[in-house]
């Protein structure tokens, strides 16, 4: 009895002093130097414009002025996106002919690059399935390339499992969409 009674106060005195009745102060000195940056990068953006450099806007609307960014968007979408069957991780015969097309270019346009693949899958599995999937086809995808000539040390691979879908609908044709590998070009 003493035990529930000790335990119970100690329970009590820990939830009452974590708790805080203070109200939140707000350093006015950090709002000000927040006025400042956007004052600086609205100055920035205004000399961005004004002395015409070339901008490239990304897929996620993000614009950077480095020409290396446009040559790497522009290889990337060059590449040519991986399928495979229900639950497998094998290359299918009608992609081999795309690993050859994405090994070339890789070995040429891409060659300043890192190449990263990603493996995806249908919602169809538990999760830690799905993930260890999309690592397997991403891992075959890799090991063809490298046969073809790219160097592994240039591949990195990233599984994303059913998280990362294409198509969203509930049919075949969708499902078969997102078991896939795409190539990103990574500096």
């Amino acid at each position: 009895m003493k035990s529930i009674i000790l335990s119970s106060a100690l329970i009590a005195l820990l939830a009452f002093s974590g708790c805080s009745s203070k109200d939140p102060v707000i350093d006015e000195t950090k709002q000000e130097v927040v006025e400042k940056d956007s004052a600086e990068t609205e100055a920035v953006e205004t000399e961005v414009v004004e002395t015409d450099t070339t901008t490239v806007t990304d897929e996620n609307g993000i614009m950077s002025t480095d020409s290396n960014e446009k040559s790497m968007l522009s290889v990337e979408k060059e590449m040519i996106t991986i399928y495979f069957d229900y639950d497998k991780f094998a290359i299918r015969a009608d992609m081999i002919d795309n690993i050859s097309i994405d090994a070339e270019i890789a070995n040429k346009e891409a060659s300043e690059f890192i190449i990263k693949l990603e493996g995806n899958c249908d919602e169809w599995g538990s999760d830690e399935y799905n993930f260890a999937l999309g690592l397997k086809r991403a891992n075959t995808v890799k090991n063809a390339m490298v046969a073809e000539g790219v160097a592994a040390s240039r591949i990195t691979m990233v599984s994303f499992g059913e998280s990362n879908p294409t198509c969203n609908e509930k049919t075949r044709e969708c499902w078969a969409k997102n078991r896939r590998v795409d190539f990103k070009l990574l500096p």
